[in-house]
């Protein structure tokens, strides 16, 4: 498998040399569409300007005055009516010339070589050191009939800049190579790090290190990969307490059972007796169903969204309900409890609404001091209603309200350890009012009391 360095390379560099050919290429057919018409015609001109200062001035010698010119950088082949070839300036690689082409300067045509040459994926009509990529003009000089044809010595004139650019594109290459290697190195860096970071969060090392400095996309995805693994490592956490707790929830009420189970095959206990080992038995089984249909009614909001069966219904009915089957338990701890309950119809699942009701009035209940009151309060809004608990119990700290409603959390053991609970029932919640498209919110203070505020959209 490759690494993502080599491919990145790679791909860099096969971008530089197709964008190399692709460029070549546009530039090629810019100067056989554009260039090459423009250097035919300029040559031309230079061409029949030295035929006609040889025509306006017969007593100069011709063979000098074309070595002169040649010597400014042109190759320059005369031919004269009987055949007779001359040449001036540099060689010409290939000096095959048709004598069709001859005969037609010689008549008094104007050949156009460099224009005529053949297109090529090469800028040939410049490069090309041949014959026939020239410029033939009529030539007279002391009634004499010649045929001049010239181009411009391209090595005469550029030689030095053919090096020049030979260098530049080789140290161009040489050295985008080299920093793409470099580039690379640094851009692949950081995610070689986040990789190895990967790997040691998979082991359930949380404590990673990484460089979060960068200010880029790859410095906000280290950024966000450090939240994450901060996450991971509270969920982890929370998971190892909620199998501490889960387990004890669960083997508590057991062994309970099983001790109470074993008393009653004894045969000296009184009817009295028994009939409080079945109570206490039946307390504890009731225990473990509302344990277990807790973690069922989570696993059910976690795997499906389409379980709530939507209806109107009258909320401050059903809260009037609630409180109904809740004032024994809370005039056997003295607790007073005031409620603000109007008739109020929203569109909602009753019973999965219901649940969270009874979830926060528990929690208010377990969660208060002995002569301690509750508030229930029910406010309508112009498109939502507004659903209060308010509690005068043991409160939250600062660090608990913002992980209250995370699920398997429980707040301080210290101060809750003679409370029951699993740290569900709240992570229930929340999952409920949200597939209900409403918000929770906590206010709450430490030794005081806590307020749970509950909104929901009225359809």
């Amino acid at each position: 498998m490759k690494s993502l360095y080599v491919k990145f390379v790679v791909i860099t560099i096969g971008i530089m040399i197709f964008s190399g050919i692709v460029a070549f290429l546009i530039s090629n057919t810019y100067y056989q569409q554009k260039l090459k018409p423009y250097n035919d015609q300029k040559n031309t001109k230079i061409a029949l300007n030295i035929a006609e200062f040889a025509e306006n001035h017969p007593d100069i010698n011709l063979k000098d005055y074309l070595n002169n010119i040649s010597s400014t950088g042109y190759q320059i082949f005369l031919v004269d009516i009987s055949g007779k070839e001359s040449y001036f300036g540099a060689p010409f690689r290939e000096n095959t010339l048709s004598n069709s082409a001859k005969e037609q300067v010689l008549n008094g045509d104007i050949f156009h070589g460099i224009l005529n040459f053949p297109q090529g994926t090469f800028v040939t009509g410049f490069f090309a050191n041949e014959l026939k990529n020239t410029i033939g003009v009529p030539l007279t000089h002391n009634k004499e009939k010649y045929a001049l044809f010239l181009r411009p010595d391209i090595k005469l004139l550029f030689n030095e800049m053919h090096i020049l650019f030979a260098w530049l594109l080789a140290l161009m290459i040489v050295m985008s190579i080299v920093m793409v290697l470099f580039t690379a190195k640094y851009l692949v860096n950081p995610i070689s790090k986040l990789t190895t970071a990967t790997k040691s969060l998979a082991d359930g090392n949380f404590n990673v290190d990484i460089d979060i400095t960068r200010d880029d996309e790859l410095g906000e995805l280290s950024r966000s990969f450090l939240q994450m693994a901060s996450k991971l490592e509270q969920m982890d956490d929370m998971r190892k307490e909620f199998i501490s707790n889960i387990s004890h929830d669960i083997q508590s009420p057991l062994s309970n059972i099983k001790g109470y189970t074993n008393l009653l095959e004894s045969e000296s206990i009184s009817p009295k007796e028994k009939s409080n080992y079945i109570s206490i038995i039946n307390g504890e089984i009731k225990r473990l169903s509302t344990l277990t249909k807790q973690l069922l009614l989570l696993a059910s909001l976690d795997r499906d969204q389409d379980i709530m069966k939507r209806k109107s219904f009258n909320v401050g009915e059903q809260m009037k309900e609630l409180v109904r089957s809740y004032k024994w338990l809370m005039g056997e701890k003295g607790i007073s409890l005031g409620f603000t309950l109007p008739n109020v119809e929203i569109v909602g699942d009753p019973s999965l609404l219901y649940t969270v009701w009874d979830n926060l009035l528990t929690n208010a209940v377990k969660y208060n001091k002995t002569h301690g009151s509750i508030e229930i309060s029910i406010e309508e809004k112009e498109k939502s209603v507004l659903v209060t608990f308010e509690d005068t119990g043991i409160g939250l700290n600062d660090e608990e309200k913002e992980k209250i409603f995370d699920r398997f959390y429980r707040a301080d053991t210290a101060r809750t350890r003679s409370v029951e609970g699993t740290g569900l029932g709240l992570s229930i919640v929340a999952a409920i009012v949200e597939l209900h498209g409403g918000l929770i919110h906590v206010n709450s203070k430490e030794n005081e009391g806590t307020a749970f505020i509950v909104e929901l959209p009225l359809s």
